[in-house]
């Protein structure tokens, strides 16, 4: 379920810090489930543009209202995807990890009448990486790099980008630079040195308002926030940050059994920036914000399908078939199969449900 008045104000947050540096925002919706009512409150909070972290976000932002500031990062677009997502789309900018995807890019935006500026994703040893996203051109050779983008037919080189700038840090419990920003700023250099000027550069991760600046000092001049929009960045676990929490995930008890009250599944993807904790859940029959009504949860593992996650029952007041669970946690909603529910209204007292939608920003054949 997401807050969508949080959302809009959390927005205008993150915009007018943004906008205070200097600095383009591209918004990254997937953590959401790239929900429509969420693009529209994240555009009346000031930010018009997303981020699209595969073809499929890009659908879902574009058809929502957003539009595309960024393609191609962290996944890249399909051979044959490429000529369609330059005709609909026209991205402000493209990223490609190698000269093939640079020309078949640039070939849709020639089709498609236009030129299409292009972000070299870069990496050199000892930058960090999540397994599965490694990949780019070396940044060693960005110079070359820069001139080989900028003769392909239809493209033009803008700038570089990596994966992730920023990182929470287990023991100081701060938000650190990788040797991944390091890594743009020594290419910045080299490709200022030749003449280049205006030269775009890209630093996602881990953002909230309170890291723009420094992220804007290393030399961003992109940043693009996803979990800081709804207020579940890792550093929005410890400190009290400018953007509110503004997305939970809502289910309830479907039966008990050995000690356990078990509760529906679905939307139990918890990501895994921290080490394995004691996930607790709010349960109760009515709202309730009291201690006592939280429980300790075992979720299934990651390797396990989560039909159901298995609540604490034991004690006073254990919980029942019925009762209604609330779990707060650091999601990732598109990978997951739950329900999507925009609602607007609630700090007002008068909630109203805007959206039921899908993990791909599709009205949900909800309740059948």
């Amino acid at each position: 379920m997401l807050d969508l008045d949080t959302v809009e104000r959390n927005a205008r947050v993150l915009k007018d810090e943004a906008s205070r540096l200097g600095m383009k925002i591209f918004a990254m919706t997937k953590q959401a489930g790239r929900s429509s009512s969420l693009c529209q409150a994240i555009k009346r909070g000031g930010i018009d543009r997303g981020v699209a972290v595969d073809m499929a976000c890009a659908r879902a932002t574009h058809k929502a209202g957003l539009k595309l500031g960024h393609l191609g990062h962290l996944q890249q677009v399909a051979k044959f995807e490429a000529a369609a997502a330059a005709k609909a789309f026209r991205p402000d900018y493209w990223t490609v990890f190698n000269e093939t995807k640079a020309e078949e890019a640039s070939a849709g935006a020639r089709a498609a009448g236009y030129v299409q500026d292009l972000l070299a994703r870069i990496q050199e040893e000892g930058d960090t990486f999540y397994r599965g996203h490694e990949g780019g051109f070396d940044g060693s050779k960005i110079v070359e790099v820069a001139d080989q983008l900028d003769h392909i037919n239809g493209g033009r080189f803008a700038g570089i980008t990596t994966f992730p700038a920023l990182l929470f840090d287990h023991k100081t419990r701060k938000v650190l630079p990788t040797h991944n920003l390091s890594t743009l700023a020594k290419a910045a250099n080299a490709l200022a040195k030749t003449g280049r000027r205006d030269i775009e550069i890209n630093a996602p991760g881990t953002t909230s308002s309170v890291v723009l600046a420094a992220l804007s000092d290393a030399g961003a001049t992109q940043c693009e926030p996803g979990n800081g929009l709804h207020g579940t960045t890792a550093l929005h676990a410890i400190e009290d940050l400018p953007e509110l929490p503004a997305m939970l995930y809502l289910t309830e008890v479907s039966h008990l059994s050995g000690g356990k009250a078990y509760c529906l599944g679905g939307g139990f993807y918890i990501d895994p920036i921290f080490p394995e904790y004691d996930v607790k859940a709010l349960v109760g029959p009515e709202p309730t914000v009291a201690a006592s009504a939280l429980r300790s949860v075992e979720i299934p593992p990651p390797a396990a399908i989560d039909y159901y996650a298995m609540i604490d029952a034991g004690g006073p007041n254990a919980p029942r078939p019925g009762d209604t669970a609330v779990f707060g946690f650091r999601g990732q909603a598109f990978v997951t199969r739950a329900y999507i529910v925009g609602v607007s209204g609630i700090a007002k007292g008068s909630p109203r449900v805007e959206t039921i939608e899908n993990g791909f920003g599709e009205t949900a054949a909800w309740p059948v």
